[in-house]
């Protein structure tokens, strides 16, 4: 994503400020969600709800104000459709997992999941898999953390949030645009 601005910041003004208005709205969402997820194992609609509106107009803004239409910003050869299938395609993994194991994973998760598949999608598929593979290796490394310290069982509950905003933040950073 840092790539991408610095790319934006010489080619297109509009977009630069559009995408670096919906970083900065996600790391305020993420450090929001993930202290109310900490404390209370909840991911609050008042928050989750407005975000897909905010990121999918910044990010659509972005992507047409820069006039790419390749790339994450691009499904199946239709300009900026990407930033809309990684949100559904998420959303759906997400849903199915919890069809799956309902203790395993709360409706919150599936819902911010959604959000995610925006910013990710923006940028690409690459994105979308390696954000939703980093969080659950988040999780997973910190269940065995709490295993290992003897603070939980395999039946203790974790917020997964965290790990999922940091999967992202993560294939956002580390990965190419």
């Amino acid at each position: 994503m840092i790539r991408r601005l610095g790319e934006l910041w010489g080619t297109s003004f509009p977009a630069f400020w559009l995408l670096l208005a919906a970083c900065l709205y996600f790391a305020v969402m993420a450090a929001r969600l993930t202290v109310i997820d900490v404390r209370h194992h909840l991911l609050p609609n008042r928050i989750v709800f407005p975000s897909y509106a905010i990121a999918g107009v910044l990010l659509l803004g972005a992507a047409i104000a820069a006039g790419t239409s390749d790339g994450g910003a691009s499904f199946l050869g239709v300009p900026y459709l990407g930033i809309v299938a990684g949100g559904a395609v998420l959303w759906i993994f997400y849903f199915i997992l919890r069809l799956a194991y309902p203790p395993g994973m709360g409706f919150g998760d599936v819902k911010l999941a959604g959000v995610l598949g925006l910013y990710l999608g923006y940028l690409g598929w690459a994105h979308v898999f390696v954000g939703t593979f980093a969080a659950f290796l988040f999780g997973g490394l910190w269940g065995l953390v709490v295993l290992a310290s003897r603070r939980g069982t395999l039946k203790s509950s974790i917020p997964f949030g965290p790990f999922m905003l940091a999967g992202a933040a993560a294939a956002m950073l580390v990965l190419p645009a």
